[in-house]
């Protein structure tokens, strides 16, 4: 299909960009992203923050690049030589590489973004905006570290459930990924066994955890252990810090298993030969180059994006049923300055079991 004749497109628009610091800023006269084939434009109704989102601009520091990962919003504009069932007014959310720099003047927090349409989900009318804006980098996320065979490699999936359900360990299951995967895992025939706070057992409890355990007791992985019988080979790190390692290489059984994190844990950290690790990096399901560093950088790869578009069509079909809940969202106030409060909070770590969420 190609771009509505009717569509007219601003020259420019405003986004949150990185400053000289890696610091966000707003930016009121960025260049829109150029529509290349194969791809999308969207004009962003609503837009979820990221703990990734303050650490890209730490990490890898990339001047002018427009910050943001998760958006929702309308289909304003079709590239001609793109081939989707995206029609123009579609209702969408997805994920992009936010910070990118390969391609900094496409994010997520801006009024217009480029996207993939393979790669977006058109939003049911059930569901509001805000809380689709949450979906598409924690979809992209737990679709890499469940069942891609570079992660956790799961042999249970959405279209061959387990014949016999094995217990997985999701610590930091209260994480906007978590609750994804807690119901990724009941929905493939599994055992979530989720480790976090016990003010969010509920929420954990309401998406399908079979088992909580307070992630900070002491003995919380001789708990794990003992609640999946010494037979656990799969444990997901949604926090990825010294407690959180320690606790999943311990709660393991003894003949080791799968570790998967969402980024780098540290190698002094890795104490058991046994246990297979991996870190998981959504941007790969794009099957483009990440031109990042310190071990995050990979060339592109077209069997990754293959794997990623076949969940997410399956996937489409739960979020139109209704089956798949998103996390509890936190509204700030609406604007693009929303998103530089939002940002604070999330460093601040004064958020629990929401996602924050602003509208543009």
């Amino acid at each position: 299909m190609s771009a509505d004749p009717k569509t007219t497109l601003p020259l420019s628009h405003s986004v949150i960009v990185q400053d000289h610091h890696g610091r966000p800023r707003l930016a009121e006269d960025a260049n829109l992203p150029v529509l290349k084939p194969g791809t999308v434009m969207v004009k962003t109704i609503a837009v979820a923050l990221n703990p990734s989102d303050n650490k890209m601009g730490t990490t890898f520091p990339t001047p002018g690049a427009i910050v943001g990962m998760d958006f929702s919003g309308v289909v304003v504009s079709i590239h001609a030589e793109t081939t989707t069932d995206l029609a123009i007014g579609d209702r969408v959310c997805g994920g992009v590489h936010g910070s990118n720099p390969s391609d900094p003047t496409n994010g997520a927090f801006a009024e217009y973004v480029r996207a993939r349409p393979e790669l977006l989900f058109r939003v049911p009318d059930h569901l509001p905006m805000e809380q689709a804006a949450t979906l598409g980098t924690g979809i992209m996320t737990n679709i890499m570290a469940l069942w891609h065979p570079s992660a956790l490699g799961l042999s249970a999936t959405l279209e061959t459930r387990a014949e016999k359900a094995f217990p997985v360990l999701v610590y930091g299951g209260s994480t906007a990924t978590g609750t994804l995967a807690i119901q990724l895992l009941r929905l493939s025939g599994l055992e979530p066994i989720v480790a976090c706070s016990p003010h969010n057992f509920d929420l954990v409890q309401s998406r399908g955890a079979t088992s909580v355990i307070d992630y900070l007791h002491p003995d919380a992985p001789d708990e794990a252990r003992s609640r999946t019988k010494g037979r656990l080979k799969h444990a997901y790190d949604c926090i990825v810090d010294a407690t959180s390692i320690s606790h999943c290489y311990k709660a393991l059984g003894r003949t080791g298993g799968r570790y998967i994190s969402l980024e780098m844990a540290p190698k002094e950290l890795m104490t058991r030969r046994a246990v297979c690790a991996s870190f998981v990096l959504a941007y790969e399901g794009f099957g483009e180059n990440v031109a990042l560093s310190k071990g995050y950088e990979s060339q592109g790869d077209p069997e990754k994006l293959a794997f990623a578009v076949k969940h997410f069509r399956i996937l489409q079909r739960y979020l139109d049923k209704g089956t798949l809940k998103t996390h509890p969202v936190r509204c700030l106030d609406s604007g693009l300055a929303g998103i530089l409060e939002g940002l604070q909070i999330l460093k601040l770590g004064s958020i629990s079991g929401q996602k924050l969420v602003i509208q543009l």
